[in-house]
This record gives structure tokens, C-alpha cells and sequence, in this order.
């Protein structure tokens, strides 16, 4: 370990359930790297006890603050009562199955100068399935997302996402708090919608794979349950697939209500 990096501005935010190798794989993979936060949160959905046994000895090592609950209440209330121990200007939420890669440091560092400059954005996003389709190039790798409702196609949605990012802790004050009591995906449609409606800004990290790895092994597999129909490539159903989030993207935006 060739460097330090020191984030007393920055709280990390685990969410995990059930994957406490994986856990600790983020832990040791951020100590590698020497990175140093003003604290560490792990909240867990209410993980079997083997897991939870695990915690608790990875909690006397790294000396993170473990916020738990007695039964699994799902990805928004997990999220919801994490956030709310961050007491710290910035929040680096990233889930348990991600490891950072030498480069994400350095692009922390500059993220964080993004946000104390500008005080209207709102998160710097380090990870993606697909490269968000309208961007503006900022500076070291980063470009503003732009949404327009009126641009082509549905990606354009997709500014927000649950995958690893650096926002400010006031984000609930200006987006609301997570829907609880819904599935995963739900969860993460209605914050895309209100990130939306509420004119979010986020920076994105062009080479979207090169700042973290997404790694779920057989022994702890992804614990999202998603409909088959989601992930089909058959290509009736693709393209129903594609229509149907075209029509509902755009409608559930021009209905919904900011605030």
C-alpha cells in the first residue's frame, strides 16, 4: 500500500443482507487501497445469524457502526435507516458484492472537489450497466447526465441508480425518503422518478466498469429476485419489453409529482 487517502467529509454506507464474505471482501479490498473514512455504517435487512455472528466479529476489526433489524424490511427501509446514522457531508453508498479498483481513490478525491465547487450537484455515479446516452464532459473522466423528457429513447431515465455513488447526506431533504415495503426494483424506479421530478444533477464516470467490480460467487449469489420476463432476450419479448418501459417511463414522469 503505496498511499493514504483520508475522506473526513465522507461516510461509507454498506447495505448488506446475507453476503458477509462479501462484506468483508469490500472492507479489506478499501483498507488495500488506503482509503480512510470519518466512519463506516453497515446496515443489514435482518441477515440469518451465521451472518450476523460474522458482523459482529468484522465490526470488532474495521470498527464500523452496524445499524440491524429483527426481520428482513427490505432494500428501502435498509437504505432509509443507514442514511440516517451518516452524519458526515457526503455519503458513499455502495452495496456489499462491489470491490473498488486501484483507480477509484483518485476519481473520489476529484468527485468530492466536484461537489464542494458546485453545490448544485446532487451525486457523482462511479458504476453502470451502460453508458447513460447524454452527457457533457466535465473534466478527469466525468460528464454532467443531461435529462430532457423530450430527447429519444427511455435510458435517458436512468439518471439515478442504486449502483456505488457519491451524494450529499441532505439527500433525503431534497428527494424524499426511499419507499419501504416494496420490492427492489420498485424501490429504485420511484427514487429514479423523484431524482427526476425534483431536477437531480449527477456527474458520470464515462469508463463506467474501470472504478468498481460487481463479483457475486456461487456461495453468495445476488440476493435480488427479479421477474424473468425482466431479463428475457427472446425478441417478442424484448421488444414488448422495451415498448412497454417506453409508454410507462414517460407517462409515470409527466404524472408524478415533484416534491
Amino acid at each position: 500500500m503505496s498511499e493514504h487517502y483520508t475522506f473526513p467529509e465522507v461516510t461509507l454506507l454498506i447495505t448488506h443482507y446475507n453476503r458477509s464474505k462479501s462484506l468483508e471482501r469490500l472492507l479489506r479490498s478499501f483498507l488495500s487501497l488506503g482509503c480512510r473514512f470519518a466512519t463506516i455504517v453497515v446496515s443489514d435487512d435482518g441477515s440469518k445469524p451465521e451472518h450476523l455472528q460474522k458482523l459482529r466479529l468484522l465490526q470488532s476489526e474495521f470498527l464500523f457502526e452496524l445499524i440491524t433489524t429483527p426481520i428482513n424490511r427490505g432494500l428501502g427501509n435498509n437504505i432509509n435507516k443507514g442514511q440516517d446514522a451518516v452524519k458526515t457531508p457526503y455519503t458513499l453508498y455502495v452495496q456489499e458484492d462491489f470491490i473498488p479498483t486501484a483507480l477509484f481513490p483518485d476519481k473520489l478525491v476529484e468527485s468530492i472537489r466536484f461537489m464542494t465547487k458546485d453545490s448544485g450537484l446532487d451525486m457523482v455515479r462511479f458504476y453502470a450497466y451502460f453508458k447513460y446516452p447524454y452527457l457533457r464532459p466535465k473534466a478527469h473522466g466525468f460528464s454532467e447526465m443531461l435529462f430532457r423528457v423530450t430527447k429519444p429513447g427511455y435510458s435517458k431515465f436512468y439518471m439515478y441508480s442504486d449502483h456505488p455513488h457519491l451524494r450529499r447526506s441532505s439527500f433525503f431533504s431534497k428527494f424524499g425518503r426511499y419507499v419501504e415495503g416494496k420490492k427492489g426494483d420498485v424501490t429504485e424506479y420511484r427514487m429514479m422518478m423523484s431524482f427526476l421530478k425534483n431536477e437531480g444533477r449527477s456527474l458520470f464516470f464515462e469508463d463506467y466498469k474501470d472504478l468498481f467490480l460487481q463479483e457475486n460467487c456461487s456461495v453468495e449469489p445476488s440476493t435480488m429476485k427479479r421477474n424473468l420476463l425482466r431479463e428475457s432476450n427472446n425478441f417478442a419479448i424484448s421488444w414488448a419489453r422495451h415498448f412497454y418501459r417506453h409508454v410507462k417511463f414517460n407517462s409515470d414522469y409527466l404524472l408524478a409529482k415533484g416534491g
